[in-house]
């Protein structure tokens, strides 16, 4: 069978506003559809910038988003919206604010706790209205239908997927990037890099996705070094937020692999940012995998600017290091003696690691935090 013969579903915000100066189109939306109560959630640093949004009526805000959410930080939220009772709930931030926006738009009052929810498609409904405004380039949440939460006990990341969690409006104003610090642009790049790879080399690729990937890479690959060296260019910038809304588009009906499995124990147990833990990985599963699907892997080195390399790991970690990001997980506190616990983990995401192109032992993933080390 071929990948055309397999079926696919794809979702989308029902209005995406895209480009410099697009942040004003939240307020005027909102009056267009007479919201009078919204509740803001973001990160303090974009909670003290909320009028960019130019919400009417009353405005509320949860501005205590940490960067790798929990089930304490959601409750949190949820709290205050049912107190609110929003008529629109906006995220306003990264992923992480993003992502617990569409917790806070489908959980209060709806009789669903977070555990009714967790996996494929067990959201009641909604509703509220939902906008996602972005100010980073990376996560590409504010195109997709999942929110991702760690649970402190477990140190796992829990997964909730719905369409009823995609938003009624999605801002990519790359403007509102033009604050991010270099180190932060470069590894939430490498971020919406590996959502693109991933999914372009994912055992559930599909040529309607694989041309948002395919390109995905090649912005990020033209883009990302200028918006490091520059974070003024704001053609960079642009790039760079176009390259994460497609890695969005590819989050949904295709989905990451090995890579983020991998990545994630280093953020519930190390408190490392996703972005830079994924930067850390990316290059030692894409040359993992490279055996496996070698014709979309030269295709990758080659958006990159590696073309013809014949050293996969080599290329990929030098084009990341070459970005001024630590690649070494010792110096990002990571201790030795914790790596058989993180494989252990990381090979226990079979969400993930089932659409990997290559079978990945937890043995094998061992050897990859062993060689990041």
């Amino acid at each position: 069978m071929t990948d055309l013969l397999h079926p696919i579903d794809i979702d989308r915000p029902a209005r995406i506003a895209f480009g410099p100066g697009q942040v004003a189109a939240l307020g005027t939306w909102a009056v267009e559809r007479r919201i009078a109560r919204s509740l803001v959630i973001a990160d303090a640093f974009n909670a003290a910038r909320i009028d960019l949004l130019g919400l009417p009526g009353e405005v509320t805000v949860f501005g205590e988003v940490k960067p790798e959410p929990d089930i304490p930080n959601l409750e949190a939220a949820l709290a205050l919206a049912l107190r609110v009772e929003p008529q629109l709930v906006v995220g306003f931030g990264g992923g992480s604010a993003m992502d617990l926006a569409k917790l806070v738009a489908v959980l209060p009052g709806s009789g669903q706790a977070l555990q009714d929810v967790v996996g494929p498609e067990k959201v009641a409904g909604r509703t509220v209205a939902l906008a996602q405004v972005a100010t980073t380039s990376g996560t590409g949440s504010e195109a997709g239908s999942r929110a991702l939460v760690t649970d402190p006990a477990t140190q796992n990341k829990l997964a909730v997927q719905s369409r009823h969690m995609i938003a009624d409006l999605a801002v990519v104003d790359p403007d509102l990037t033009l604050t991010v610090p270099r180190a932060v642009t470069a590894a939430t790049g490498v971020d919406a890099l590996a959502h693109c790879a991933e999914a372009f080399t994912s055992r559930k690729a599909h040529p309607l996705i694989d041309l948002y990937a395919l390109e995905g890479i090649r912005l990020v690959g033209r883009f990302l070094p200028r918006a490091v060296a520059d974070g003024s260019d704001r053609e960079a910038r642009a790039g760079l937020a176009l390259a994460s809304l497609y890695g969005g588009f590819c989050l949904g009906p295709v989905n990451t692999t090995a890579g983020h499995a991998v990545a994630y124990p280093l953020g519930t147990r190390h408190h490392i940012a996703h972005g830079l833990a994924c930067a850390v990985i990316f290059p030692h599963t894409l040359a993992f995998n490279a055996e496996a699907v070698p014709e979309k892997t030269a295709l990758i080195l080659e958006a990159l600017g590696c073309g013809g390399a014949s050293d996969v790991l080599a290329a990929s970690h030098g084009w990341c290091a070459a970005l001024g990001i630590e690649m070494r997980l010792s110096h990002l506190g990571v201790p030795e003696g914790d790596l058989p616990r993180m494989a252990a983990e990381a090979h226990a995401i079979r969400r993930l690691l089932d659409n990997n192109p290559r079978e990945m032992s937890r043995e094998q993933i061992l050897a990859i935090y062993r060689a990041a080390l």
